[in-house]
């Protein structure tokens, strides 16, 4: 199928399937933190579709959801449409998502070019992002590169994976310069410890991994054949019946459930020696816990952060938050307080990664 313009061409799938379990007890497996209003008015999935919306037709914007969240994601994105928002029937991780959106993709342009994004990212600077991904757009159309949007890391974070970048490319012929700096991918690393992670930022080779992606119908699929054949396969089967949602949906509640667990990292890019990674210069984070939230929320005298109905008394650096009813701290330093939905989370700022461990305990008692 050809499309008629390059702009046509281009397409934007926003993965939004995952739990946020990192944000329990505001996030829930229905209304998780891509879904919810923790900055501003509008929720980070409409966020989302805000910064694509100037680069792409809203006819090639696709969310993959959790059927459980579909309805939601219909709500908040009224003037999408209902084809376009694909419901995953259970969560198989970030490989099984790419495959499934290339199929979707492909039944519309085997030509076309897609940027996989997610969800619940934070990126002020909407022109610049716009911009980068506007030049990865362009360079993925031009061959068989798979681009990768990296960030230039502001600290040590060692809550983030790292790419060691090569010396800047040329950009390719016929074009006479990017507004973007594109480098050779050398090196996927996973989450450093923390004198490793001073020594990547020090260096100034290193980029943190976002999660963002942008390729070409064909090369992606290439990429699964090559390196996840049966993965590969799935897309293909998928890809048959990606015209027809009906049709689509019957395939997955049959298959779905039994689709390899991989992330894209470990199943393509680790392996794909064709990885261009795009210099991704503007400011970003993926609030992985309440205490990044609360880097963007203002404090009290004491550093606290109040949201909601919450009440801090003679507490320093806290971050206390209530939902539907009051949530007071006393006397407490550097800790999380939050009330919602009728449940409770109390724990020290600096564990705040390993909330999704409250969460699975939950949703396991609740099972039982």
């Amino acid at each position: 199928m050809k499309t008629k313009s390059n702009n046509d061409d281009r397409f934007v799938i926003i993965m939004a399937g995952g739990k946020g379990e990192r944000f329990w007890p505001v996030s829930r497996e229905k209304t998780p933190k891509q879904l919810i209003t923790l900055l501003g008015k509008r929720s980070f999935l409409q966020q989302a579709m805000d910064r694509a919306m100037p680069l792409v037709h809203i006819k090639n914007i696709f969310i993959i959801a959790n059927a459980v969240q579909v309805l939601e994601v219909r709500k908040q994105l009224p003037k999408l449409p209902k084809e376009n928002i694909i419901a995953e029937p259970i969560g198989r991780d970030t490989c099984a998502a790419v495959a499934l959106g290339a199929a979707v993709v492909g039944a519309r342009s085997t030509t076309g070019i897609m940027a996989i994004l997610p969800a619940d990212h934070v990126i002020p600077d909407e022109k610049k992002f716009q911009q980068v991904l506007s030049d990865s757009f362009d360079l993925a159309s031009r061959g068989q590169a798979i681009v990768t949007i990296g960030i230039k890391p502001t600290e040590p974070a060692t809550g983030y994976g790292y790419i060691r970048v090569g010396e800047p490319l040329p950009p390719p012929r016929g074009v006479k310069s990017y507004k973007t700096t594109f480098f050779k991918a050398e090196q996927f690393v996973e989450k450093p410890h923390y004198d490793r992670a001073i020594e990547y930022v020090s260096s100034g080779h290193y980029r943190w991994n976002a999660g963002m992606f942008v390729w070409s119908f064909v090369t992606v699929t290439e990429g699964l054949q090559k390196h996840q054949p049966e993965m590969y396969e799935a897309c293909q089967r998928w890809f048959k019946v990606a015209a027809n949602p009906a049709k689509l949906n019957k395939v997955l509640a049959k298959e779905y459930p039994e689709i390899k667990k991989v992330s894209i990292d470990y199943a393509l890019m680790e392996h794909a020696q064709n990885v261009i990674v795009a210099d991704g210069d503007f400011e970003w984070d993926d609030l992985g816990s309440w205490a990044a939230w609360a880097r963007r929320q203002p404090k009290d005298s004491r550093g606290n952060v109040l949201f909601g109905d919450a009440i801090a008394v003679e507490c320093d650096e806290c971050v206390v938050v209530g939902e539907g009813g009051t949530a007071a701290a006393l006397g407490l330093r550097r800790m999380v307080v939050v009330h919602a939905a009728g449940a409770t989370l109390t724990c020290p700022i600096e564990r705040g990664e390993e909330v999704r461990r409250v969460s699975e305990a939950a949703r396991l008692r609740s099972a039982s």
